[in-house]
């Protein structure tokens, strides 16, 4: 496997990232985790704007989503002609979330994408081997767990501190888990994690590699969230860019 950071900005937007936005690559199948904002722009600089075969959208949070409703554009208007519709599996809202986002709430996008619901458990998608679970967050809410040939990678998307997520995460080689708040403050509950957290949480799982992502750096601290999480992991860890790579 093969991971391609698009987009890592926490919440909306920062001035070097978009929002949340990672290609998996294996055996030339392509697999985008989240569509946020600004990720359209990434997917062409790292990838080409029809990379993709399949996406999953963890949640139907708009730092997470929206890049999906400008990619109708992309497929359904393209010189070429429209493109085939490409698989989307994402909670159950999304067709009426991308189609009202899109502009009007009676325009279907059923021409450019094909809708599967989220729910507990593991499926195929292309080469991998999927698995989702509900983690801790206000809306209906999936980490992810993606495995091929023997290797595993997880990615947290938006949570709190929770069981299915040690759970989805245990022994995996590369952990991409998210790291918004500092301790120490005032953060609301149920939400999202620390740097700590995240730290506690990759060695409960005994992960391999820890990569942080979703900093809200406009409010936070990347120097600080690194060392509460090496203060809790002792393995390597790393805050993501867009742009990097990573073989799994």
């Amino acid at each position: 496997m093969r991971l391609t950071v698009l987009g890592c900005a926490g919440s909306f937007p920062g001035p070097e990232s978009a929002c949340s936005a990672y290609l998996v690559e294996a055996d030339g199948f392509r697999l985008l985790l989240d569509f946020g904002s600004g990720s359209l722009s990434a997917l062409q600089r790292y990838a080409g704007l029809h990379a993709v075969d399949a996406i999953l959208l963890s949640h139907l949070h708009c730092d997470h989503i929206l890049d999906a409703v400008s990619y109708v554009v992309v497929r359904r208007y393209a010189p070429e002609g429209a493109y085939p519709p490409i698989p989307v599996y994402a909670p159950s809202g999304a067709p009426d979330r991308l189609a009202a986002a899109y502009g009007q709430d009676d325009v279907s996008v059923s021409d450019v994408y094909q809708f599967y619901s989220l729910q507990p458990g593991t499926f195929p998608i292309g080469p991998f081997a999927v698995t989702v679970d509900r983690v801790n967050h206000p809306v209906e809410t999936y980490g992810v767990r993606l495995e091929h040939e023997g290797r595993v990678l997880c990615y947290s998307s938006d949570t709190a501190p929770c069981d299915a997520l040690l759970r989805l995460a245990h022994g995996a080689d590369v952990f991409l888990c998210e790291a918004s708040y500092l301790d120490g403050m005032d953060n609301p509950p149920d939400l999202h994690l620390t740097g700590r957290e995240a730290g506690e949480t990759a060695t409960k799982a005994e992960v391999g590699r820890l990569l942080l992502t979703h900093l809200v750096t406009a409010w936070g601290s990347e120097a600080q969230t690194t060392d509460a999480a090496a203060s809790t992991y002792a393995g390597p860890l790393e805050v993501v860019r867009p742009g990097s790579r990573y073989e799994i």
